[in-house]
This record gives structure tokens, C-alpha cells and sequence, in this order.
């Protein structure tokens, strides 16, 4: 075995921090496991990991090339645990390079391994390189015929692939687990089960993948009681179980805290990737108190606490305002792009909202507070991300596709990939800019000269009429690099 092979990395995912957030308890989801999926994340210039599912004991390597069909190496082959997923990490390899890939896998102890479809991904290209990538907001599976259906986020998911992205962001709410507190049903094996259904249509992109917490994760620390199985730790250990999602180290910074239970929550995080600096943030693991509506629309899970109305109460915290601040500051980028569930976590609109509390300094009566709220703050989100130079800020929350602009900042509200109502919803809440119903995601192209963002339409065959073609762009733009 070469050199480069002995240092692939094997790793099962998070079975320690697991182990004690539930204190010997199974997180697998049970039957809901009934087909293999895999999911790849975590890219770098040398490496990525692949997270693998299975509903029965396997046993699995991984073998890669530099062209389709060619595979010089191989992994050493790991043992799938029956419905656990394990992280096979491919390590030493090229910076700038595209790698073809598939899984080899039998049941354990068995003869031949069977061979997976090949995958494709690349490492991180230079500074003047050309590459996309996506984001899709909330695809709230749980609302289904209402905002939601499982054949046309099949659909998204076939163009995603298409494309040959580097990455895709998803923007959160895409694990809501208000119906299992409603039903009284919330448990580890109830969590995990949302977030094993998500991965079905989710590898059909076979695409690297970041995940932006949402409100309705309630992966928030409002929620936390001191116990293993409150909300918050049983959706926490969740996402980190099931998707294999970035931690502070050499490539990535991001939240060096960890929380009870869960281990590092990998909520907030930033990265370099040719031109561009992304930038992922997180209010709800950082607020002392609820920032949207609670637990089933209930304070702290309590009945008759309903939203909270104080904007000022609600934060990101100032461990990770300092480290977005820097961030910012010492990135040397041409292009600049954050991502967030939500302009201060809730609300409806963009700029309509962009001026208030810590986002913006001012209260909800106009005037400006932000020094009195905020001290030791330098200036509110927004000031910030104009004075270093942000190229776009994507959010979800609002389920529909919104381009705005402010203070040279583009505020980018991001479609529902799953929506056969093809509805723009809470439209009222936005005053200005380009305004398009769903469905479908925003593929983002980053070249030295400008980012281009193409809104791509996904339509059900039944659905699609000379004008409305799945797959067509039906919004587009470019955005120059930020001269500083």
C-alpha cells in the first residue's frame, strides 16, 4: 500500500460524543433505515468524508481515480454497524483535483463486494479558479401537499446532480420536530428518523453538503434542561450522527464550545474555496432565549409562552460576533458569502428587517440603541458585512426566491426545492426587489470576473408547460468582486 493510501482515515461518526449525549441509548432510527445511502461533506484540499448508511451489517471500502471509471486507490475497508452510519475519510489527496469515486460493499463476511454508482467531487480549487455551488431553503418535509412533495424534491435533487456542483448549502427547517412534541413522540430513535429520511433524497445529489440550522430544528439552547433527551440534544446529536459536518481544524474555523450531551454543535463555520469566503452562522444554539416561536409555538416547550417579541433578548452571542468579525476582517477574498436561516434568526423580509436590533442597531421603534444593547460590539451585522465587503447574504425562512439589495450588500432569500403549490409565500413581507415563486434552488458560479446566480425551476412532469420547464433558469444575475 502507497503512502498516500496508508494515511486514509477511518473513522465511525461521532460514536464517543453519541455514546455519552445518550448514555447507552440506540440513536439508530429502527426500520426507518431500509435502503444504503451515502453522504458526502466536509471537503478540503486534501480530503472529504463520506458518510454511510445501511440497513444491515456491511462491510465497505471506497475506491477513487482521476478519471470515470479508473480507480488507482482504494480505502481500507471499514465495518458498517446495522442502521449506524460511519464516515470513510479519504485523506493525502490533490489539491485542484477532480476525483471519480464508488462504494464497494457486502454484507459482512460474505464473497464479492457489490459496487456502488460512482460518485464524482473536487478539492479545493485555487484562488482564480471557476467553480458553483448550490443552496436550497427550506424544504419542510413534514408539510406535505403544502409546501412539500417527495417526487419533486426528487427532481431538484436530479439537477443538483446534473450540474456537477461543488458543494450545496441547505438553509434550514429541514428537520422540524414540532409534530413529534405535538404528538408526544419526540425521541432519539423520532429525531433520527427525520434526519435518515432527508438523506434518501439528499445523496440522490451525490454532492458535498453543509447544513445552516433553522428555527425549526430547535437545535437551540433555550431548550436545554440539563437533560440527555431534551429537544435540543436529541436534534443536536442527530445532525451530527447523520451528516458528516465541519469542525474547527486546519481548513475550517468556526465554534470551538461545546454543549452538554451533543459535543461540538459544528453550527457556525467558515471556509476558503477559490475566490470566495462562505460563511455559515447560528443564533439558536447561542440565545438565552427563544428567538422564533417555541418548541410547537410554546416557550422553553411550556404552554402559553408563544413568539417572543423582544429583538434586543435574542443574539448570536459574542463568541461568535467576535469570530464573524474576524472572519470578515482578515479574509483577503474577492467574493464574501454568508449564510444564515434568517436575518436575526425570524421574522418576514430582508432589508425590511435588516435595520433592527443587533443586525441593524436600531430598535423596533427606529431609534438607534445598538451601543446601549450591544456594548463591546463594534457595529451590527449589517455595517459589518458592508464594511468588509459581502458580496451576498442567503437566507431561507420565507419560501420563496427574494433578491434584494442594500448598502451594496445582495440580501437573497433562497426557494423551497419541494413546493408544488409553486407558491411564493409571505410575498407581503417583501417591499422591493425581484420576487419569484417556488420551486427549485440557486445554482451560484464564481469565476474571477463575477459570481453568477441562476434561479433553476423545478417542475413535476405534470406540471410543466411550454413556459414552465424543469431545470430552465428562470432568474439570473451577476455580482462584480467587491473593491476594497
Amino acid at each position: 500500500m502507497s503512502a498516500q493510501l496508508r494515511t486514509v482515515l477511518i473513522s465511525i461518526a461521532l460514536c464517543a460524543s453519541v455514546a455519552v449525549g445518550q448514555r447507552g441509548r440506540s440513536n439508530s432510527p429502527g426500520r426507518i433505515v431500509q435502503e444504503l445511502t451515502q453522504i458526502p461533506g466536509r471537503p478540503t484540499d486534501r480530503s472529504i468524508s463520506l458518510s454511510v448508511l445501511a440497513p444491515n451489517a456491511l462491510e465497505a471500502y471506497v475506491e477513487y481515480g482521476l478519471k470515470p471509471g479508473s480507480y488507482s486507490g482504494k480505502t481500507a475497508a471499514a465495518k458498517i454497524p446495522e442502521k449506524r452510519p460511519v464516515e470513510i475519510t479519504l485523506d493525502s489527496l490533490q489539491a485542484n483535483t477532480r476525483y471519480y469515486y464508488r462504494l464497494r460493499y457486502r454484507e459482512s463476511g460474505q464473497g464479492r463486494y457489490a459496487e456502488g454508482a460512482q460518485q464524482t467531487f473536487h478539492t479545493q480549487p485555487p484562488a482564480g479558479s471557476t467553480f458553483a455551488f448550490g443552496v436550497q431553503g427550506d424544504s419542510h418535509p413534514e408539510r406535505l401537499n403544502r409546501m412539500y412533495h417527495p417526487d419533486l424534491y426528487q427532481r431538484t435533487m436530479q439537477q443538483v446532480r446534473a450540474h456537477g456542483l461543488d458543494f450545496y448549502f441547505l438553509l434550514g427547517d429541514d428537520f422540524s420536530t414540532d409534530h413529534l412534541h405535538n404528538s408526544n413522540s419526540m425521541t432519539a430513535d423520532a429525531v433520527g428518523a427525520l434526519y435518515v429520511n432527508q438523506r434518501r433524497f439528499l445523496s440522490v445529489s451525490g454532492t458535498p453538503l453543509f447544513l445552516v440550522n433553522g428555527n425549526h430544528e430547535h437545535a437551540a439552547r433555550y431548550l436545554l434542561n440539563g437533560s440527555p433527551d431534551s429537544p435540543a440534544v436529541l436534534a443536536g446529536v442527530a445532525r451530527n450522527l447523520y451528516f458528516p459536518l465541519p469542525a474547527p481544524d486546519r481548513f475550517y474555523s468556526g465554534n470551538t464550545s461545546t454543549v452538554e450531551f451533543v459535543g461540538l454543535p459544528r453550527d457556525y463555520y467558515a471556509f476558503t474555496w477559490g475566490d470566495a469566503l462562505f460563511v455559515a452562522l447560528d443564533p439558536y444554539w447561542h440565545s438565552p432565549v427563544q428567538i422564533d416561536s417555541g418548541l410547537a409555538g410554546r416557550q422553553g416547550g411550556q404552554r402559553g409562552g408563544g413568539r417572543n417579541r423582544d429583538g434586543w433578548a435574542t443574539t448570536m452571542g459574542d463568541n461568535q460576533y467576535q469570530w464573524l468579525k474576524r472572519t470578515l476582517e482578515q479574509s483577503r477574498a474577492k467574493y464574501k458569502f454568508v449564510f444564515a436561516h434568517h436575518v436575526n434568526g425570524t421574522g418576514r423580509g430582508a432589508v425590511e428587517v435588516a435595520d433592527l436590533y443587533e443586525w441593524g442597531g436600531k430598535g423596533r421603534n427606529g431609534q438607534w440603541e445598538f451601543d446601549s444593547k450591544r456594548p463591546g460590539w463594534a457595529m451590527p451585522v449589517h455595517q459589518l458585512m458592508v464594511k468588509t465587503g459581502v458580496t451576498i447574504f442567503f437566507q431561507g425562512h420565507d419560501h420563496l426566491f427574494a433578491r434584494q439589495e442594500k448598502d451594496g450588500v445582495i440580501y437573497q432569500e433562497t426557494p423551497n426545492p419541494a413546493d408544488t403549490t409553486y407558491t411564493a409565500f409571505n410575498r407581503e413581507a417583501y417591499l422591493s426587489g425581484d420576487i419569484l415563486p417556488n420551486s427549485g434552488y440557486l445554482r451560484v458560479t464564481v469565476t474571477p470576473e463575477n459570481a453568477k446566480v441562476d434561479y433553476i425551476r423545478t417542475w413535476l412532469n405534470k406540471d410543466e408547460t411550454a413556459e414552465n420547464k424543469n431545470g430552465a433558469v428562470a432568474f439570473s444575475y451577476t455580482v462584480a468582486p467587491r473593491r476594497k
